[in-house]
């Protein structure tokens, strides 16, 4: 618990040190002093080889920590730890480096000054049942840091202290605080910002820890379904009541069993056994839920009730009730269409039969005594049924006085002459005296469907307002007492009150009582944390209680900060004097510890002090070492027996340079794939940078042929509203189009057109030019040749045109050769080489640049037939070709030819012809 603080615990050891002289080395880091203690804090440390078992204090310790001594036992391999109650190392209790040796959160009691004699540990309280205080005897105190404990000075005392600090004399207090015994009223850790609720426990962690039923950030308010300052659960039988921190815990809204919806039911009751019990005119709907569709022969009314059909009708429509079918032997009724009317009976010889008899042949027969009109002698026969009769599945019954019809739960109708159905949430209903007078519309439910309450005679789903549910059968509703605007339980428990009173606990008073408020008529409980408030909120308190007496921000809370002090006169928190760390008043004599490393608490003072033994003030502790250990001193014939010599205590460590603990090991492969990904990251951030690079250098370049071809000018007010429409619609950039003269289209046209004619006109001059060339090889260059073909020479106009444009028709024979048939004897020009056909001019000289100076020229080779590559020999060439083969063989290649009998008639010169 967290407030056993500590039974009563006899003083079995003296105030002083050495009453009981018990040798022992205790240390903190840094130093180490033998002699005679008592204290029990910290921790015993014990290795092999140890002369003495050594006390640590609170503090880190290391394997450099002097001394010598101090050294050796933390680092030996058998070393071992024994913890004080509360102590640790860290959050364990086993000796490893660095040793961080410091009490856990909560408080350490000692029965004696100076840390001495049994310890008790309180650790932080986990639920508010381990508050209750308990008065204990002590006259030391540690406290674990950011930790504070109030406690009073005894179990009859209402002064309360708030402690943040470890007090190593609880007599050394301010005067009028000195404590001899104490009970602990509260304990919480200062880590929670905002501070937690009166309900709340702020953990180490800085978080609240609400206790069962309590909710929010600083357990400031109730769970749903608990209420009041302690929030307890609502009562047993109970689905909602007034619940939250300010609520009443009046039930609201009671446990329902077997409700209609736990087997899928809307107008029925469910069973033990789950099956659904639907209410007279209900059934099964198509989606399968039970009891949510009217049967056959009912209709849906327009207040959501199945009602009966009329006498002779099958089938009617919902909301109107007319008839769709009628039964057979009856008509529909022209003036009321919800009526079905019966075709009289009439006998075979015509006569109508009157009511209460039907047609049996050529008679009328009387019908049976239960029926009105039949067509029929049994009662099953009935149309309308008699007087105090009702129709009932084809049947006419009798109605009780309650105007229930025999053998159901429906309700006789004087109208129809027919049992209609109870509404669709009663399970039962009557009509108070029920006689042949009585109409429908005194029904009256008796019965609901669970989860609907009876309202006078109507089943609803809530009891109206002035009204409350009444506990004896959680069903009917009963009107509150007269006093009472609503209520709830009973009659005379009022939540609002009549006549401008204010309901507050179930009564109605003038004036609400203090730690409640007004609020819509009834007085509301303030926040368990305030005594007065504004508001059912932890933050709208207007005073405080004792407990809580610090107002801050409307929020009352059970401390100020370490270093302020509450002043009961102002009601406020006042910082402390600058020489304490924490006080109960103001000035230097209301301390409760030092705020200086090197004073101490003396009466509520801080003095300042010289230790013995060139020892300091221990850390957190607020006491010398050599005031927690007695060093005797030999004095005259009674002196204490000897310490024994412990080597080491005062040598400190030896300065080690720093050896390095590096080991060499493998590489995990996770380490292998991170430095292979870290290569390659750095790899690809160089690519990307040499781009980058590279990209500038093409765009410097680019930008200087820009500027020295004159394409980079400037954006006009139309280019710049481009670039900002683009900017601020995410397109991408138009590239700038370089700038050339502006020219007319007309004159662009004229020039298309001036180009297009030259081509043409030089076309034309071609063909002319390579037409005089054939015609004047043809025959004579003045006309066409007189001399007949040597033979039929033909062709077709697309041969010749094909002639005319080859490289063969462009490299002909000279006309010196055409007109003697023998070469020519001079070197022919070379012509320049085309390729182009139409570029070729006709050249008059022969493709031969050889010389004809040969004495036997060779003989004119055979005319090819090829029309691309030769052409038909002139009239000329083929007599001289006739006349060398017929001359003998020594005369060929002759210079001169001979003419022979050119005169004569006999001549084959074609040239006489």
């Amino acid at each position: 618990m967290i407030l056993s603080v500590l039974a009563a615990l006899p003083f079995v050891l003296s105030t002083s040190v050495a009453a009981q002289p018990t040798p022992a080395v205790v240390c903190v880091a840094g130093q180490c002093l033998q002699g005679y203690t008592n204290i029990t804090t910290g921790a015993t440390l014990s290795a092999q080889g140890l002369p003495s078992s050594i006390r640590l204090l609170p503090g880190q310790y290391t394997s450099d920590t002097s001394p010598q001594l101090l050294h050796v036992a933390l680092t030996s391999s058998s070393a071992s730890l024994s913890m004080s109650p509360g102590f640790a190392n860290g959050n364990s209790t086993l000796l490893s480096l660095p040793l961080t040796l410091a009490l856990q959160p909560g408080l350490a009691t000692y029965p004696q000054a100076n840390y001495s004699g049994p310890s008790t540990f309180t650790a932080l309280p986990t639920n508010n049942a381990s508050r209750d205080s308990t008065s204990t005897a002590a006259g030391s105190v540690i406290l674990a840091s950011n930790v504070w404990a109030a406690v009073s000075a005894g179990s009859g005392s209402t002064d309360r202290i708030v402690l943040w600090d470890s007090i190593p004399d609880l007599s050394q207090l301010p005067s009028g605080n000195a404590l001899s015994s104490i009970s602990l009223l509260d304990i919480q850790s200062a880590a929670c910002s905002p501070p937690c609720a009166g309900a709340g426990i702020c953990s180490a962690a800085g978080t609240c820890t609400c206790p069962q039923g309590f909710s929010g950030a600083s357990c400031e308010s109730c769970a749903t379904g608990f209420f009041g300052a302690d929030c307890q659960a609502c009562p047993a039988g109970c689905t909602s009541c007034d619940d939250g921190i300010s609520g009443s815990g009046r039930c609201l809204s009671p446990t329902v069993s077997n409700p209609p919806s736990s087997c899928n039911c809307l107008n029925g009751v469910c069973g033990s056994n789950g099956q659904c019990t639907c209410n007279a005119g209900w059934t099964t709907a198509s989606n399968g839920t039970a009891c949510a569709k009217c049967a056959d022969g009912f209709f849906l009314s327009s207040d959501g009730n199945c009602q009966a059909c009329q006498l002779g009708c099958t089938q009617c429509a919902d909301g109107t009730g007319d008839c769709i079918a009628c039964k057979s032997g009856f008509t529909q009724n022209a003036n009321d269409r919800t009526k079905c009317i019966a075709q009289q009976s009439a006998t075979s010889t015509g006569t109508v039969c009157p009511d209460g008899s039907f047609a049996s042949g050529a008679n009328c027969t009387q019908c049976s005594p239960l029926c009105s009109t039949c067509n029929g002698p049994s009662s099953s026969d009935c149309i309308v049924c008699g007087a105090g009769q009702y129709s009932l599945n084809g049947n006419c019954v009798s109605a009780d006085g309650n105007g229930v019809c025999q053998g159901s739960s429906m309700i006789a109708d004087n109208n129809k002459h027919e049992c209609d159905a109870c509404p669709a949430k009663c399970t039962a209903c009557k009509i108070p005296n029920f006689n042949v007078a009585s109409t429908v519309n005194q029904l009256q439910c008796s019965g609901c469907v669970p989860g609907f309450v009876l309202s006078q005679g109507q089943c609803i789903a809530s009891c109206p307002s002035g009204t409350f549910l009444d506990p004896k059968d959680n069903v009917t509703c009963t009107a509150c007492d007269s006093s009472c605007g609503t209520c709830a339980g009973s009659s005379t428990f009022c939540l609002t009150c009549a006549n401008n009173q204010l309901a507050s606990g179930g009564k109605c008073v003038a004036s609400c009582p203090s730690n409640t408020f007004s609020s819509s008529g009834s007085c509301v409980a303030c926040h368990p944390d305030c005594a007065t408030c504004s508001g059912t909120a932890f933050n709208q308190c207007s005073s405080c209680p004792p407990d809580r007496p610090v107002l801050t921000n409307g929020r009352c809370l059970a401390t100020c900060s370490k270093s302020q002090f509450f002043d009961k006169t102002s009601s406020s928190c006042q910082s402390c004097d600058s020489s304490c760390s924490s006080c109960s008043g103001a000035g230097p004599s209301n301390c409760l510890a030092c705020s200086s490393s090197s004073q101490v608490l003396r009466g509520g003072s801080c003095v300042s002090t010289t230790c013995q033994d060139s020892n300091t003030v221990v850390p957190g502790m607020g006491i010398c070492l050599s005031d927690l250990v007695a060093v005797p001193v030999p004095s005259g014939t009674n002196s204490a027996p000897p310490l024994p010599t412990i080597s080491g205590i005062d040598t400190p460590v030896p300065a080690t340079p720093a050896k390095s603990t590096t080991t060499t090991r493998p590489l995990a492969w996770w380490e292998i794939l991170l430095m292979a990904l870290g290569c390659a990251f750095i790899f690809v951030v160089i690519l990307m940078l040499w781009r980058r690079r590279a990209r500038k250098q093409r765009a410097k370049r680019t930008k200087a042929f820009a500027s020295a071809k004159q394409l980079d000018r400037p954006l006009g007010w139309r280019g710049r509203l481009v670039r900002f429409g683009e900017r601020l619609f995410g397109h991408r950039r138009t590239r700038q189009v370089p700038a050339y003269a502006y020219e007319p289209e007309d004159v662009h046209l004229a020039k298309l057109r001036a180009a297009e004619e030259a081509q043409a006109h030089e076309s034309r001059d071609m063909d002319k030019l390579l037409d005089a060339y054939a015609y004047s090889r043809a025959g004579s260059s003045r006309g066409p040749s007189p001399l007949p073909s040597l033979r039929d020479y033909h062709e077709r106009p697309d041969q010749h045109a094909r002639q005319r444009f080859s490289a063969a028709s462009l490299q002909s024979d000279s006309l010196y050769s055409r007109v003697t048939g023998l070469p020519r004897s001079g070197p022919e020009p070379r012509q320049p080489v085309r390729t182009n056909p139409r570029d070729l001019l006709p050249s008059r000289f022969s493709d031969t640049t050889a010389s004809h100076k040969s004495p036997e020229p060779s003989p004119p080779l055979a005319p090819s037939f090829d029309a691309e590559t030769s052409r038909p020999p002139t009239p000329a060439q083929e007599y001289a070709r006739l006349v060398t083969l017929n001359q003998p063989e020594e005369q060929r290649g002759a210079y001169w030819l001979q003419p022979t009998n050119t005169g004569g008639s006999n001549s084959k010169n074609p040239f006489l012809r």
